[in-house]
């Protein structure tokens, strides 16, 4: 073999997983989770700040109910596609520790520069700057996800990652529950002291930074690997491994469609909460949080259930789940469903079952909320695990950079369809929940047409 060249054998060689530590009683398994679990935090806490800014600062400039949601999430995704391609590459280059110490410690900044962004937005109410800052935070997060998602398979046996996926994306969702509340808590309480949820984000990336030290060292997996045009968009190689990989190319695209629908349910539930709802910021934010506790006792479930294998069934339970508790949502309130004008032609909600036009009212989303996130875990876990553990060692680190552009593909696509269905709905004067029937509609060809078959996983 030549030194250009390094095989998914040699690779295998070097991480040699038998003498590693039992899962939970292994620390760097541990620094990994932790350190995860406070970029999703911040992550969430700094986005959801913006999400809810979005809505209020167009409410308060013509006194219209108006959605900007959006451009903060269009913002968000931009640096994903321009970066992860590049991210992936590094990460299968160079050592995946350094990669996430280092995108902690650009966290750290970006977070100090969030604090600058909100003195400026008290004083101006401009958000242009805090969106500078979202960037920025995208930014890092790009580099940080192939380096820890491909950093499992090689620190971590095989036969674990089903369990350690699980406890991950458990831990990874209790974190955007926390992050998401406690940004309505902070904008409710804290509304003219925005620098208070600066200084808690610069906290959690401090907190974050030493966790990642905890990380265990593994060598590069393909230190030779040339950095080439195509290492910013999908290499030569991974479109080849693609096209022979039928299986592994349709929960590709599986999991673009499942991001694409799931990018827009948590500015529907911010839309719905401040409007249809009337509720404050922190009420708001318990609807959205209450999703990701769904998602992690799915997640958690699910890579119970999964241990040793990658259980498809899970996805086709969760996409059913999904689809039903989805149409729960857009259910209108009773009066809402009369479609009756007045004399100026302007629509007439009559008194109905629900609050605000939704049949569900608050107390009856939580539940359902709830439920849309435990099958959204189930749908998840399996599909992460395979699309992780399918490709050869030294390509792990590329696919889960192409697999995290497929996502965000499917996230801007979401900002856009959940702009002209916002468009729609409000020229249409439609209950705001009628955006869950349109993402439910989404969400039916997964139902009726993905249905593969688990496989077990390799118990070294």
């Amino acid at each position: 073999m030549s030194s250009a060249e390094v095989t998914s054998e040699s690779i295998t060689d070097h991480l040699d997983t038998s003498a590693l530590p039992s899962l939970y009683a292994d620390r760097s398994f541990w620094g990994m989770t932790i350190t995860q679990f406070f970029g999703a935090f911040n992550d969430n806490l700094f986005k959801q700040l913006i999400l809810l800014l979005s809505i209020t600062t167009a409410a308060n400039a013509d006194g219209a109910a108006e959605d900007n949601q959006w451009l903060a999430m269009f913002v968000f995704v931009v640096p994903f596609l321009m970066l992860t391609g590049i991210a992936g590459y590094l990460s299968d280059k160079y050592g995946k520790r350094g990669i996430v110490i280092l995108c902690k410690v650009a966290e750290i900044v970006a977070m100090a520069l969030g604090g600058v962004a909100f003195a400026v937005y008290s004083k101006s109410d401009s958000l242009t700057f805090l969106y500078v800052v979202l960037f920025l935070m995208a930014a890092q997060s790009a580099f940080f996800g192939p380096a820890k998602y491909g950093i499992l398979p090689e620190m971590l046996r095989e036969s674990d990652l089903p369990r350690a996926n699980g406890f991950i994306l458990m831990t990874t969702f209790l974190a955007i529950i926390f992050g998401t509340v406690v940004a309505g808590f902070l904008l409710q309480q804290f509304r003219d002291r925005l620098w208070v949820g600066s200084a808690v984000c610069i906290s959690i990336a401090v907190a974050g930074t030493i966790t990642s030290l905890f990380v265990r060292k593994v060598p590069p997996a393909n230190p030779n690997l040339k950095c080439e045009a195509s290492s910013f968009t999908v290499p030569p190689d991974m479109r080849e491994l693609l096209r022979k990989d039928h299986p592994l190319l349709m929960a590709l695209a599986v999991s673009s469609a499942f991001w694409l629908l799931a990018g827009m349910v948590p500015s529907a539930v911010n839309i719905l909460g401040k409007v249809e709802l009337a509720l404050g910021d922190e009420y708001t934010s318990i609807l959205a949080g209450i999703i990701g506790l769904g998602i992690a006792l799915g997640c958690a479930i699910g890579g119970l259930i999964s241990r040793g294998k990658v259980n498809f069934t899970l996805i086709r339970i969760g996409s059913i789940g999904m689809l039903i508790t989805l149409l729960l949502m857009a259910v209108p309130a009773h009066g809402d469903l009369q479609l009756l004008k007045d004399a100026d032609g302007k629509l007439v909600h009559l008194p109905g079952l629900g609050e605000g036009g939704q049949w569900l009212g608050f107390w009856g989303s939580l539940p359902t909320l709830l439920l849309l996130g435990v099958f959204t875990g189930f749908f998840a876990v399996p599909l992460q695990v395979f699309l992780q553990s399918r490709p050869p060692d030294d390509k792990k680190g590329r696919m889960i950079a192409v697999m995290n552009q497929a996502n965000w593909i499917g996230v801007l696509m979401s900002a856009f369809l959940y702009w002209a269905f916002s468009e729609l709905i409000s020229r249409q004067e439609w209950p705001r929940s009628t955006m869950f029937l349109f993402i439910a509609v989404l969400m039916l060809p997964i139902v009726l047409f993905y249905h593969p078959k688990s496989e077990v996983l390799d118990a070294r």
